[in-house]
C-alpha cells in the first residue's frame, strides 16, 4: 500500500511529545509537514521530529498538493472551522477530541464530509485499542452475564492556570478534555445511546471551567458513571460490571504501548482468588489510530470511528452541561 502523506496543523506540546512521534512509526503513512502560526516554531518542531516541511501558517499545509490527510490538535473551539477548511481543500481529517463544541456544530461536518468526499474523524484512539475491543468482545460472549454498569475514573492536575485547557472560551474544562473518554467508552461497551444524564460540577474558582465533575448517565439496559478532574491526583480506571462478573481495565485511556494492558476478570463471588488476568499485547494506540485511518483513506475501508459516533457523544456532553446549569436530569436529544 502506498503511504499516505500527512500534515499536522499545530505544534501543540502533547502532539509533539506523544502523538506525532507515534504517528511517524506508522507503516502506511508519512508525516510530511507540520505547521504553526510562527515559522520558527514550526521549523524547530520539524527539526526535532525529523519532518521534512515546516510551514508558518495552517493554510500552507492545506495548500500543499502532496498532503493527503491532516491531523488537527488545535484548541477545541478551532476544531470544526479547520476541519471544514481542510476537507474543502481536499484533505482527509483526523481531529482531536472533542470534535466540536456541541452536537449541532458536529452535525455540520456530516454535510461537509458528504459534499467533499473526504473522511472526517474524531481522534478517539481508545475505541480502536485492542484492549477495549477485547473488553467488548468478552461482554458479547456473556463472560460477565448482562452488562449493567460502567464506572470510570480519569483524573490529573493542571498546575498552570494559563493552560489552554483552563480557558473557557477555548473549550476548556475536564468534561471536554477527559470526561468525553468516559462517555464514549460507556457508549461503546453498552453498544447503545444513553437516554438521560446528570452532572455535578466543581468549577475552578479562577476561571470557572469545570475542573472536577461527577456524572451519571442512563442507558436502556444500565448505567454509566464517572469522575473526571483536572485538580486531583493522577488516576485512571474503568470498571465493567455485569450480572455474573466484572472486568477492570487497568490503563483504559492512556496506554503508552510499552507494556501489556491488563484486563482483570472475576466471577460473581467475593473470593478474590477467582480473579484472572488477561494481558493484551503492547500497542501504541496513536500509531494504530493513524494506521487504521490511513488504511481507510487509501483502501476505502469503513471509517474506524464514524462521525455519527462523535455526534452521539456530543449530544451526551451537551446534556451534561445542561444538567450542570439546571441541577437535574437532562434528556439526551
Amino acid at each position: 500500500m502506498k503511504r499516505v502523506h500527512w500534515g499536522v496543523i499545530s505544534t501543540s506540546s502533547y502532539a509533539r511529545a506523544r502523538i506525532v512521534p507515534a504517528m511517524m512509526k506508522g507503516k502506511n503513512l508519512t508525516v510530511s509537514a507540520i505547521a504553526s502560526r510562527n515559522l520558527a516554531k514550526a521549523q524547530k518542531a520539524a527539526d526535532a521530529l525529523g519532518i521534512a516541511m515546516a510551514y508558518g501558517s495552517y493554510q500552507e499545509v492545506l495548500d500543499d498538493p502532496d498532503i493527503e490527510a491532516v491531523y488537527i490538535p488545535l484548541p477545541n473551539h478551532l476544531h470544526v472551522p479547520w476541519a471544514i477548511k481542510a476537507a474543502e481543500a481536499g484533505k482527509h481529517v483526523l481531529c482531536e477530541k472533542p470534535i466540536a463544541m456541541n452536537a449541532a456544530e458536529a452535525e455540520t461536518l456530516i454535510e461537509v464530509q458528504a459534499r467533499t468526499g473526504k473522511l472526517i474523524q474524531e481522534a478517539f484512539m481508545v475505541l480502536t485499542h485492542p484492549q477495549m475491543l477485547r473488553a467488548r468482545e468478552l461482554i458479547g460472549e456473556g463472560r460477565i452475564g448482562e452488562l449493567r454498569a460502567v464506572h470510570a475514573f480519569l483524573t490529573w492536575t493542571i498546575p498552570d492556570p494559563t493552560d489552554i485547557r483552563m480557558v473557557p472560551e477555548f473549550g476548556g474544562g475536564i468534561l471536554y478534555d477527559g470526561g468525553c473518554y468516559a462517555i464514549t467508552t460507556a457508549r461503546f461497551l453498552f453498544g447503545a445511546e444513553p437516554l438521560r444524564a446528570v452532572m455535578l460540577v466543581d468549577p475552578d474558582p479562577a476561571n470557572g471551567v469545570d475542573r472536577t465533575v461527577s456524572a451519571l448517565v442512563e442507558f436502556p439496559n444500565g448505567q454509566a458513571s464517572f469522575v473526571a478532574s483536572q485538580a486531583l491526583v493522577y488516576y485512571q480506571r474503568v470498571q465493567i460490571l455485569g450480572t455474573e462478573g466484572r472486568i477492570d481495565i487497568e490503563v483504559p485511556f492512556d496506554s503508552t504501548g510499552e507494556k501489556p494492558c491488563n484486563l482483570f476478570l472475576s466471577d460473581s463471588t467475593f473470593d478474590e482468588g477467582t480473579i484472572a488476568t488477561e494481558a493484551v499485547a503492547p500497542v501504541d494506540q496513536y500509531t494504530l489510530q493513524a494506521e487504521l485511518f490511513s488504511e481507510a483513506v487509501r483502501k476505502g475501508n469503513p471509517q474506524p470511528v464514524p462521525l455519527e459516533n462523535s455526534i452521539g457523544n456530543m449530544r451526551a456532553i451537551d446534556a451534561l452541561f445542561r444538567s450542570a446549569k439546571s441541577g437535574g436530569w437532562e434528556s439526551i436529544r
